[in-house]
């Protein structure tokens, strides 16, 4: 049977592992921590958990030499030296991460070794490339052109969990969570090209109703552009891929931003309160704390920013005591404290996909494809089964040879996204759709 090396046993990596045991592969999972390794494995006879610092190749080569597929669970900047060793032994790989330029720097020495790198396999992006192109490729078999495409996706906490007032609670990397909150934007509408910096990023949040959940706040996502030709619709006229989030998170995003506490500059904190951190940026606060800050972004006293900012702990007078560290990591500690989604609480995944189309005859369709997933308490959340899944079934494609393609792949292709989406569809992962005709 063909072994599986799973590199990293973090939030999402479960659903993936016992999806794969369960296909009686003999799997290796890795991590720093061996007792998260453990537990996830629960035993398992096909299963070994292997104690390993990914920064160590020596050991990262001994262990990718004797597998035959490695799925990477790393964070994103680890996957070249991944895929390095994995070039050197012929070892296909597997990641739900954004294909990066480095990756693509290494594109001839894939090819080169006859392997397969498929990137981008998770939720967002993974299920949300391949829930598109099914549609596109549709409504192009039927000589269709799509003038517009919106593709908006979120992992959220449920409604009822949603008690703080970010009202947003982490169920996967929290690093990488606020690190995209970093990236700037930009996408196509009605034929021209909009650029969002990335201090202006969360600044003026679209709106959306989305069934179930009510009115949503949609920040651009990335580089909405470049899957004008990554999806084949050279037609569209308005293009974007947007993050789902609920009321309240992209105003505090934005004042966290304009008071400072995401710079990324590491600053002497050996002495520094986090109330001085504050104040760095907007002079003295004292004795008029709220107002100040208020003032200073210029919102009201009741919004959910000063809300929030007090209550993840920035009025303290607690010394922060670092000597050399960035806000935005003193910032991170404070948030992953205090909203990391409790082992009793629900989680959810947003998805929907609206396209405009155009057929011969001026016939005209509007087509809403949506994704709503709940997490389970006590067992696997909605953004772990949503991440992990597609890539565990990408594994068992690559294994099995049902996936005949080489070298550097993305799943925009049919031989990719049918299967994955069918399988998908077993576990209840599905996207709705509704199709109204406008012409």
């Amino acid at each position: 049977m063909k072994k599986v090396l799973v590199l990293g046993a973090g939030m999402v990596s479960r659903p993936l592992v016992n999806y794969l045991l369960n296909k009686g592969y003999i799997l290796t999972l890795a991590d720093m921590n061996r007792s998260k390794a453990l537990s996830i494995l629960n035993n398992h006879p096909n299963g070994t958990p292997v104690v390993l610092d990914a920064n160590n190749e020596d050991d990262l080569e001994d262990l990718i030499f004797s597998h035959d597929l490695v799925v990477s669970l790393l964070p994103y900047p680890m996957h070249t030296q991944v895929l390095r060793q994995c070039i050197r032994h012929k070892t296909s790989m597997v990641t739900t991460s954004y294909q990066s330029q480095a990756m693509l720097e290494l594109k001839p020495y894939i090819e080169e070794s006859g392997i397969v790198v498929l990137n981008e396999m998770g939720l967002d992006p993974g299920l949300d490339h391949m829930s598109a192109k099914k549609l596109i490729d549709r409504v192009h078999s039927m000589h269709g052109q799509v003038t517009n495409f919106y593709s908006l996706c979120g992992a959220l906490p449920a409604p009822e969990a949603a008690d703080n007032p970010l009202a947003y609670k982490f169920t996967w990397s929290p690093r990488g969570v606020m690190s995209a909150s970093l990236n700037s934007a930009h996408y196509l509408i009605n034929g021209e090209e909009v650029t969002v910096s990335a201090d202006q990023l969360f600044y003026k949040p679209f709106k959306v109703d989305f069934p179930e959940v009510g009115v949503l706040e949609v920040y651009p996502n990335r580089d909405s552009v470049a899957y004008i030709e990554d999806y084949a619709i050279p037609e569209a006229k308005t293009m974007l891929r947007g993050t789902l989030r609920l009321p309240g998170w992209c105003e505090t995003l934005d004042a966290m931003k304009k008071l400072g506490l995401l710079d990324m500059q590491p600053i002497n904190m050996e002495d520094m309160s986090y109330f001085n951190l504050i104040e760095r940026k907007v002079g003295t606060l004292y004795p008029l704390y709220e107002c100040q800050i208020a003032k200073f972004l210029q919102i009201e006293e009741t919004s959910p920013a000063i809300r929030s900012i007090k209550w993840l702990g920035f009025p303290s007078n607690d010394i922060i005591g670092k000597s050399f560290e960035s806000p935005f990591n003193v910032t991170c500690d404070l948030m992953f404290s205090k909203m990391m989604l409790k082992e009793d609480e629900r989680d959810m995944v947003l998805m929907q996909h609206e396209l405009m189309v155009k057929y011969p005859g001026d016939r005209e369709e509007r087509i809403l494809s949506r994704l709503v997933d709940y997490g389970t308490p006590g067992e696997d959340t909605a953004i772990a089964r949503t991440v992990a899944l597609p890539a565990a079934i990408a594994v068992d494609l690559i294994l099995s040879g049902q996936l005949t393609q080489k070298g550097l792949l993305r799943p925009f292709s049919p031989d990719i996204y049918i299967p994955v989406l069918e399988q998908l569809e077993k576990v209840g992962i599905v996207l709705e759709e509704e199709v109204k005709l406008l012409v």
